[in-house]
């Protein structure tokens, strides 16, 4: 059985009052979570921070977008290996911000999901769609193309060592959530297509459902077969509300 992972996006929110707050109280929170993996993925300049104060804790560190590049003359970029040097464990790559607002192509985020592995990294790989999209008909073949820029580059192996994310473009940040049925039938559509060339990276890999996931709609979400977790935006700044989705993916595996 996939082991559920609930993943914190902070985006761009946070100061040091607020992340030692919040962060103190996912930790204590978390201690009896033993059966669901918990991260929380923070500012690039709040990394080293928030690895200080995950210390000894079960809750892992991500960041939220890294370089395809691994040094040189790159201003403002942040390369794999500086942040494995600050602890971290997971990274975000080919979020729907990323793609909209920063015209990050497919292949960008192919060449970032590489970059992260060679390094040690697990990236997290988002594909979804939006609104129009969806209401074209066009949210198999938009997600296929996401996904099989990593394929093409990478390899259906790559997968082992990495996390899916499905996150329709009109539910983040808008209050609206895929029904839980809606989220299921993209999933299984992820998961059918990485069977078609390995069965068993398919059955192991994690899909997470990142689109305005709460505390009250968590455990409806996580009980989809092929919904391994979530990938949680504004109710990761939230601590109470993120341990309610973390306890929802508890239950999930009990």
């Amino acid at each position: 059985m996939r082991r559920i992972l609930v993943a914190g996006n902070w985006k761009l929110n946070g100061s040091k009052a607020s992340i030692q707050k919040l962060v103190t109280g996912i930790v204590a929170g978390a201690e009896n979570l033993t059966d669901v993996s918990i991260a929380v993925c923070a500012p690039y300049v709040y990394l080293p921070f928030t690895a200080e104060l995950l210390t000894k804790s079960v809750v892992g560190l991500g960041a939220q977008d890294v370089s395809e590049q691994d040094s040189g003359a790159y201003t403002g970029e942040v390369s794999a290996s500086m942040l494995l040097e600050t602890g971290c464990k997971y990274v975000i790559v080919g979020h729907s911000e990323r793609r909209a607002l920063f015209g990050e192509k497919d292949m960008d985020t192919a060449r970032k999901f590489a970059a992260a592995r060679k390094q040690g990294l697990i990236p997290i790989l988002c594909l979804g769609e939006s609104l129009a999209e969806r209401e074209a008909g066009m949210t198999e073949v938009v997600v296929a193309r996401q996904l099989d820029a990593v394929l093409e580059l990478e390899g259906v192996q790559a997968l082992n060592d990495a996390v899916i994310a499905y996150e329709p473009v009109w539910a983040i940040g808008t209050g609206k959530t895929a029904t839980p049925e809606q989220a299921q039938a993209v999933h299984a559509f992820i998961r059918q297509r990485l069977a078609a060339l390995d069965a068993g990276v398919a059955a192991k890999v994690q899909i997470l459902y990142g689109g305005s996931v709460k505390g009250s709609n968590a455990a409806e979400l996580f009980a989809m077969q092929d919904i391994d977790g979530g990938l949680i935006g504004g109710a990761s700044l939230d601590a109470q509300e993120f341990l309610t989705i973390c306890q929802a993916g508890q239950n999930q595996r009990d």
